[in-house]
């Protein structure tokens, strides 16, 4: 059925039709509908417990941020997975570049809902006494967009590699943080794990970021968002069986 509506997707008026088609397959079916509300929710918990468990004098935009955005990175590359896997499904003809456009809008609508839950809460429960609760608020902002849309991408790269969803979900969680953990117990490797999508969003959601870590970010969209998927679409074109 999914390939159908694939093939219906690349059958649209145009590159734009393809994209809506694809978006509306994300939220096409009742799980796929539950994983969002799911994803919502825990930035909008995470925001309600950082608010009632840190005294006035702590609540930042930034001190908001870094759970609600974090914890929100961890299941919405989950659906990325299942785009990615309606791909597999669907003819060798069917164009990656939609569904990886339609996930990444997707991607930044979560990052944004983030950003609007902060601000709210950070209104309803003004910080007291912090000096200035929403410093560096642009840059977390934009952080925050940006922290989804890698953690996206992860989810629809490794969805193209990885037969099962299953282990493409545990993948996306357990690879990024790992490698994280694994860098920083050698000293020699130590350097590299700044190049890790943990410790860049460690740095977005502290709104301090510097020209080398822009720079660090960028390595990072370019070996775990765009590299994943040029390699699972150039796998996929070529008609391998994912691992």
């Amino acid at each position: 059925m999914r390939q159908h509506a694939v093939d219906a997707d690349e059958a649209c008026t145009g590159f734009g039709g393809a994209i809506l088609g694809v978006i509306r397959r994300s939220i096409g079916t009742r799980r796929r509908r539950w994983l969002v509300v799911i994803t919502l929710m825990a930035g909008l918990s995470a925001a309600v417990a950082m608010i009632a468990a840190a005294p006035p004098a702590d609540r930042t935009f930034a001190m908001l941020a870094g759970p609600v955005q974090s914890l929100m990175s961890v299941t919405a590359p989950f659906l990325g997975v299942l785009l990615a896997r309606d791909l597999r499904r669907a003819p060798r003809s069917a164009r990656v570049t939609p569904t990886l456009l339609a996930a990444t809008l997707m991607a930044a609508a979560v990052g944004v809902f983030g950003v609007l839950v902060c601000a709210a809460a950070l209104v309803v429960a003004p910080s007291g006494t912090a000096q200035d609760p929403w410093h560096n608020a642009g840059t977390i902002a934009v952080g925050s967009v940006l922290v989804q849309v890698v953690a996206q991408l992860v989810g629809t790269g490794l969805g193209l590699l990885l037969r099962s969803s299953v282990i493409a979900f545990l993948a996306g969680i357990v690879l990024p943080l790992g490698l994280w953990f694994v860098l920083g117990g050698v000293d020699v490797l130590r350097p590299a794990q700044a190049f890790t999508p943990y410790a860049t969003v460690q740095n977005l959601l502290s709104g301090e970021m510097s020209a080398v870590k822009w720079a660090q970010w960028l390595v990072v969209l370019l070996i775990w968002g765009v590299g994943l998927n040029a390699v699972g679409a150039a796998w996929l074109k070529r008609g391998g069986v994912p691992a």
